[in-house]
C-alpha cells in the first residue's frame, strides 16, 4: 500500500489542469423536447404525499373491490373511481412515527440506506435515471420547506441526497417557462464550459489517493464521487438545453402567497409542465407549510393530527385533509381534460397519491394510505392485502409494477423483489 499523503491540515484537494476539487472529511485523512406528431405519447409519473397521513376512519372504505361506497375524505373522488386503485395494507414494515415519512418513496429509511443496493433512491428518481436528455428537466420535486419536523423529505437520488423542493408556484413558473435573456445566456454558456468534467480533470489524483486510503474512507470517496457526478450530468443536461426556448404557459406568473392557496396552481403548473413535455416526472409534496389558519382553525395541522381522539380536533383535521383530497381530484379532471395522442394525460400518467404515515396521532407507518390513478393501468378497485404474514405485500412491489410500466428494467426496488400480486 502507498504510503498515507502527508496532510497538515483535515481537508485534502486533488489537483489538476487548474481544476481543484475539495475533498469531504475522511478518517484515513485525520434531449430535446418530444415531437407529438411523430412518436407514441411517452409515460409520465406524479408522486404526490404529504407528511401527517390521514385520518384512517374516514379514509378505508368498508367494502373491497369494485362498485365500493367512497369514505368520507375520498369523496371529492367519486368521478374519478374508476380511474384509480385504493391499496389496504401496503407498507415499508417501519416504525419511527415522523422519522420514517422519509422512506415513502423509497421503501428504506436513511440509516438503512448503507445495506441497500441502491441506497434509499427513491422510485422518482429511479425513474429519471433512465430520461437523460429527453426532457429540459428529468424530474422535479416540488415542496414546502416551512414548519414542524423540518421540510419536504421525499425525494432521495442514489447517494442519499436529498432533493431540495422548488418552494412556490412562482419559482415553478419560472423554471419551467421563463428563459435567459441574451446576456444571460452566454454567461450561463460559458460557465458550463468550464473545464469539462471536473473528476476527469483529477482522475489520476483521485486513484492515487484511493489507494492510500482504509476500506471505510474508499467507500465514502466514492459516494462523495458519486455526488459530484450527479451535479455534472445536471450540468451537461444544462449545456443540452441551453439554445433550447422555454414553452410559451398561456396563463401570467403566479404570485407565492400561502401553501394552502398555492396547492392548486401548483396543480395546474405540474399538468402544464407534463403537457409540455417539460419533464415527465414531478413530485409534490404537502409538508410543514399547510397552514391551518386558512381554515380559520386554532390549532396547527401537526397539533389536530395528535387528535387524541377528541372530536373537534378530528373534524379540524378532517377539513384540511379533505381540501388535500379535492384539490388532488380536482388535480386528474385537468390531466383527463388534456387530449394526449389517442388518450388523455391522465390516461399515460401515473399518479400515486398518499403518504409515509399511516396514523400520526399513535405515530404508526403501517398500513400506509395508498391510492393510485391513470397510467394505464386496471383501475376501479379497493385492494386490501394481509398485513401480515407470508403473504403481506410490501408497497415496493407496487413501485416495481410503477417502475416496469415507466419502462425501467427492474425485478426489484427498495425492500421489493417482485410487482405487486393481483394488479396490472
Amino acid at each position: 500500500m502507498s504510503p498515507r499523503p502527508h496532510l497538515p491540515n483535515r481537508r485534502h484537494f486533488l489537483k489538476s489542469a487548474g481544476v481543484t476539487l475539495a475533498l469531504p472529511l475522511l478518517e484515513s485523512l485525520g434531449h430535446r423536447a418530444f415531437a407529438a406528431t411523430k412518436v407514441a405519447r411517452p409515460t409520465r409519473m406524479v408522486c404526490i404525499g404529504n407528511m401527517l397521513g390521514y385520518y384512517q376512519p374516514a379514509f378505508w372504505p368498508k367494502e373491497t373491490g369494485r362498485d365500493y361506497d367512497l369514505p368520507h375524505l375520498l369523496k371529492p373522488l367519486a368521478e374519478h373511481q374508476k380511474d384509480f386503485t385504493l391499496f389496504q395494507g401496503l407498507d415499508h414494515g417501519h416504525k419511527g412515527g415522523h422519522f420514517a415519512i422519509h422512506s415513502y418513496l423509497s421503501g428504506v429509511r436513511t440509516m438503512d440506506a448503507k445495506g441497500m443496493p441502491d441506497g434509499n433512491i427513491t422510485i422518482d428518481q429511479r425513474a429519471a435515471e433512465t430520461i437523460g436528455g429527453a426532457t429540459r428537466f428529468p424530474s422535479l420535486a416540488i415542496g414546502s420547506e416551512d414548519g414542524v419536523h423540518g421540510g419536504c423529505l421525499m425525494s432521495w437520488t442514489r447517494s442519499g441526497t436529498r432533493v431540495p423542493p422548488i418552494p412556490g408556484p412562482r419559482e415553478l413558473f419560472r423554471k419551467l417557462f421563463v428563459s435567459d435573456n441574451a446576456d444571460d445566456l452566454e454567461q450561463t454558456k460559458d460557465r458550463l464550459s468550464l473545464h469539462g468534467s471536473i473528476l476527469d480533470a483529477v482522475n489520476g489524483d483521485a486513484n492515487d489517493l484511493k489507494r492510500a486510503l482504509g476500506k471505510r474512507d474508499q467507500e465514502k470517496l466514492d459516494e462523495y464521487f458519486t455526488s459530484v457526478r450527479d451535479v455534472e450530468k445536471q450540468i451537461e443536461l444544462s449545456r443540452q438545453w441551453s439554445d433550447v426556448p422555454k414553452p410559451k404557459p398561456g396563463m401570467p406568473e403566479p404570485p407565492n402567497t400561502d401553501f394552502v392557496s398555492d396547492l392548486p396552481v401548483l396543480y395546474d403548473l405540474i399538468a402544464l409542465a407534463l403537457e409540455t413535455d417539460s419533464t415527465r416526472i414531478a413530485t409534490l409534496e404537502i409538508a410543514g407549510g399547510f397552514n391551518s389558519s386558512a381554515f380559520n382553525l386554532r390549532k396547527d395541522w401537526h397539533a389536530l393530527s395528535h387528535h387524541g381522539q377528541v372530536q373537534e380536533n378530528i373534524d379540524g383535521l378532517l377539513t384540511l385533509e379533505q381540501y388535500q383530497t379535492e384539490q388532488f381530484a380536482r388535480f386528474l379532471g385537468k390531466l383527463k381534460s388534456i387530449e394526449d395522442g389517442d388518450g388523455t394525460l391522465l390516461d399515460h400518467s401515473m399518479v400515486l397519491f398518499g403518504s409515509g404515515m399511516a396514523n400520526a396521532n399513535a405515530h404508526t407507518n403501517l398500513n400506509l394510505p395508498i391510492l393510485l390513478a391513470g397510467g394505464g393501468f386496471k383501475h376501479g378497485e379497493h385492494k386490501s392485502y394481509p398485513t401480515t404474514g407470508l403473504n403481506k405485500q410490501p408497497l415496493c412491489n407496487l413501485y416495481v409494477t410503477m417502475l416496469q410500466k415507466f419502462g425501467v428494467e427492474v425485478e426489484r426496488f427498495g425492500i421489493g423483489s417482485s410487482r405487486l400480486s393481483s394488479f396490472s
